[in-house]
């Protein structure tokens, strides 16, 4: 492509003092849950993240029912850096056998995640998909749960992460300030779907940092379609495809458009994307240096956004009906 290598821009993670690279290292494929990984090409993987800048690794105990956690461990062992030099996020609440945002159970679940992850702390533990449970249980028992894990040194900050935005505002809205120092929202910042952005100045105010996951609209953004069981409508879907078509057509890949999309807001301090091989990481370290140095494809960006017009910032479902 002949870009210059340099080093992933690090973003502030809201008052954090964290620095993450504007790329985050999805970890939930090293749990074979897009296919087999093999421990080879996990470590090769992580090592070439690390090497072209990035410095921030994301799991959970879900994801492989526990595989992904134990892979990252083994890969972050293998890199053998200091552990000040990348920060980890993992979760808890969520398991393979259903959701428990007990007091006790998040408690344990740390201990678990650290034996897996062969780590004495996580930078970040986030209540995983806090919609399928009860947001007053997370305000008034999960949460504080978490807030004693940081004093006891085994987590640094407290996050929360699901799919409906009102969950966030629920709860910042009834915790102490500073109490919950980041979120991870997820397919609200893409070029389909950017309801995130109105959350933005709200959460600015709040002081809390943002993490943006899926780019690529958990594979609606790709050139072959989403899995079977994405949740998206139909029109959703054929409409993406077309999207996607049209870039193929034009010798332009829509994954690097929706990529380029998602890092261009400066606000979101980190955009979480799953990766499972070299090139994987080699293709979204090369759309964001390539974002650096040209700016967007805002001619073809334009062209897309105006095919999925008529299904702009349309979602689905997710979690139960909070009463």
């Amino acid at each position: 492509m002949g870009i210059p290598q340099e080093k992933l821009e690090l973003r502030p993670l809201g008052k954090t003092g964290l620095k993450l690279s504007c790329v985050g290292f999805g970890a939930s494929p090293l749990g074979n849950v897009f296919g087999p990984v093999s421990q080879t090409d996990a470590i090769a993987a992580v090592r070439e993240a690390f090497r072209l800048g990035i410095n921030f690794f994301d799991t959970s105990p879900y994801y492989g029912g526990t595989l992904s956690e134990k892979m990252l461990g083994i890969t972050l062992k293998a890199l053998g850096v200091p552990r000040n030099e990348y920060i980890v996020s993992t979760k808890c609440g969520r398991y393979i056998d259903g959701f428990d945002f007990s007091a006790e159970r998040v408690t344990k679940s740390i201990d678990e995640s650290l034996a897996r992850l062969q780590l004495d702390y996580v930078d970040i533990l986030q209540c995983h998909d806090i919609e399928f449970g009860s947001l007053d249980q997370i305000v008034n028992e999960t949460i504080p749960a978490l807030k004693k894990l940081k004093e006891a040194g085994k987590i640094r900050f407290i996050g929360i992460t699901g799919l409906p935005l009102g969950i966030f505002t629920y709860v910042l809205d009834r915790v102490p300030p500073g109490t919950v120092d980041v979120i991870l929202s997820y397919c609200h910042y893409s070029i389909n779907d950017s309801t995130l952005e109105d959350l933005l100045p709200y959460l600015k105010s709040k002081g809390v940092g943002v993490i943006s996951a899926s780019p690529l609209a958990m594979g609606l953004l790709t050139e072959n379609g989403p899995p079977e069981w994405h949740p998206a409508s139909p029109e959703l879907k054929s409409t993406c495809q077309a999207a996607a078509a049209y870039c193929k057509e034009k010798g332009k890949n829509i994954s690097k458009l929706a990529m380029q999309y998602s890092l261009s807001n400066k606000n979101i301090s980190s955009v979480l994307v799953g990766m499972n091989s070299v090139k994987q990481v080699e293709d979204n370290v090369g759309a964001a240096t390539e974002l650096a140095h040209f700016g967007k494809d805002q001619q073809t960006l334009s062209e897309v956004e105006a095919i999925l017009q008529p299904v702009k910032n349309q979602t689905w479902p997710s979690g139960i009906q909070q009463s």
